[in-house]
């Protein structure tokens, strides 16, 4: 908790130190509900704290705040008995800051369980008269979050103004609940036997998504050897639509002289074209750290295509290239990863490429349920920091891209901001850029057209439609 505090995420530290304290099975999956819980219902628990100190108001010490919140949870939403949940947080207050706080910690968490969590809720949100002030008390979400929540589900056409109030609930709740971990099986490499032999199920949502009951994914030799890999379905439909969209024939000329690189990469950027079939260029502008490059890499190969796997950042670039491992040991003249500022792209290498993935940085609102710290680390300030970011990648994108290629354009977040709005921005830029329909290529396992993805002719998905993260993707067709 304080390494999250501190900067740290989730995601990433929880893994190592379970690791390191040699936690598995039942002890692992107690130690990652109570931190991934507590985290999720920080903000729910801080008005629960508040309201049993006498001094309301009275500052906390962070450290004593963060482990008042591990007792809270225990006591609230854990099958914990309340004298063992008080008596652990307290030995935990002792240890790690004295002997002062554990009295502390002993008194506060003993008027927490005076109560259930319902009448906790009652308590604490009762009083409130605003409808989106008291969903987010109740679901554990900063206010503005919900609010532009909100927002979006109107604005993607997920529900109506009449409506919105229940699908935002049902959305927070998802929010809320943990995803069962997804794998991707990349195409072509033999990872399918070995993850029905470790009990994962094929998932419905993709094509290549698989479903992993329990266990770690991370002891399968088939994600070691980066034939399969940790991926939500949403993160997997999005490369399926870039290599499924359809492309205009035009003369590949100016493909095929463009092979000059300017940026550093790993290997050269050969083109095996022939007059009578050209190689497809593909580009994932922003590909750390190398999941949705994974998978673009795994179809290149079917596709008889090469892939520029581009990264800003030289360390995230190393984890692009461990991630591809699998497919560059096997196609080494496929794949080649480059670090370059993918806002420089389109004026290093204009006019090359036929398909080009923009998996712009963003406030990753669209998988809270995953990074359940990304709700409190986040402000509406990183808005106005992203926004500039975003639409000069996708113009840069689209500079890359040769006429008749297509560019997809995606954030793991429903703000609108950090959608539509960037879209339409440089649509006005570039004229001869048209949006295509991206929903006829968002198909599940079954091959049917997924629902409930908006009007069109962009897609928004949804975790409480589609169980999977918040994506949202935009095709655009370069024009001549």
């Amino acid at each position: 908790m304080r390494a999250v505090a501190d900067g740290g995420y989730a995601n990433l530290v929880l893994p190592t130190v379970l690791r390191e304290a040699r936690l598995q099975g039942r002890d692992a999956g107690f130690a990652t509900e109570l931190t991934y819980g507590t985290l999720r219902m920080q903000g729910l628990y801080d008005a629960v704290i508040d309201a049993c100190v006498d001094r309301p108001g009275r500052a906390i010490d962070p450290a004593v705040r963060d482990i008042l919140r591990l007792g809270a949870h225990q006591l609230l939403a854990m099958r914990v008995p309340d004298h063992a949940a008080v008596s652990a947080t307290v030995a935990l207050a002792r240890q790690h800051v004295g002997q002062g706080a554990g009295g502390f910690v002993n008194a506060v968490l003993r008027r927490v369980s005076e109560r259930s969590r319902p009448e906790w809720l009652e308590q604490v949100a009762g009083s409130t008269t605003d409808p989106i002030e008291r969903l987010a008390i109740e679901n554990s979400h900063p206010v503005w979050v919900v609010r532009a929540l909100r927002a979006a589900l109107i604005g993607h056409g997920a529900s109506t103004a009449e409506t919105s109030e229940r699908q935002l609930a049902t959305l927070l709740e998802a929010h809320n609940t943990p995803a069962s971990p997804t794998l991707v099986a990349r195409p072509g490499l033999g990872a399918e036997d070995e993850l029905k032999e470790a009990g994962a199920v094929p998932d419905a949502t993709a094509p290549t998504a698989w479903t992993m009951p329990g266990g770690d994914p991370g002891q399968l030799a088939a994600v070691r050897d980066g034939g399969a890999a940790v991926q939500d379905a949403g993160s997997q439909l999005l490369a399926l639509a870039l290599a499924a969209a359809e492309i205009s024939t035009t003369d590949t000329s100016a493909t095929e002289s463009s092979t000059t690189d300017t940026s550093t990469t790993d290997a050269p950027a050969t083109n095996t074209a022939t007059t009578n079939t050209p190689t497809e260029q593909w580009l994932d502008l922003c590909a750390g750290p190398g999941g949705k490059a994974g998978l673009l890499a795994a179809l290149a190969v079917q596709h008889g295509a090469h892939l520029r796997a581009n990264e800003v950042q030289a360390h995230r670039a190393d984890l692009v290239r461990n991630t591809l491992r699998a497919v560059r040991h096997a196609h080494p003249e496929v794949v080649h990863v480059t670090v370059e500022d993918g806002r420089d792209v389109g004026e290093s290498d204009p006019g090359r490429y036929d398909r080009v993935l923009v998996d712009a940085p963003c406030t990753g609102l669209g998988a809270l349920r995953r990074r359940p710290d990304a709700r409190w680390r986040r402000t509406p300030k990183d808005l106005a920091e992203l926004g500039p970011l975003q639409r000069d990648l996708l113009a840069g994108a689209i500079e890359a891209t040769r006429p008749g290629g297509v560019v997809l354009y995606s954030t793991c977040s429903p703000h609108l901001a950090e959608t539509e709005f960037v879209v339409k921005d440089v649509l006005k830029v570039f004229p001869s850029v048209s949006a295509v329909d991206v929903r006829p290529l968002l198909r599940d396992r079954a091959g049917q057209i997924l629902p409930d993805t908006g009007p069109g002719p962009w897609a928004q998905l949804w975790p409480h439609l589609h169980g999977t993260d918040g994506m949202f993707l935009a095709l655009l067709r370069v024009g001549a």
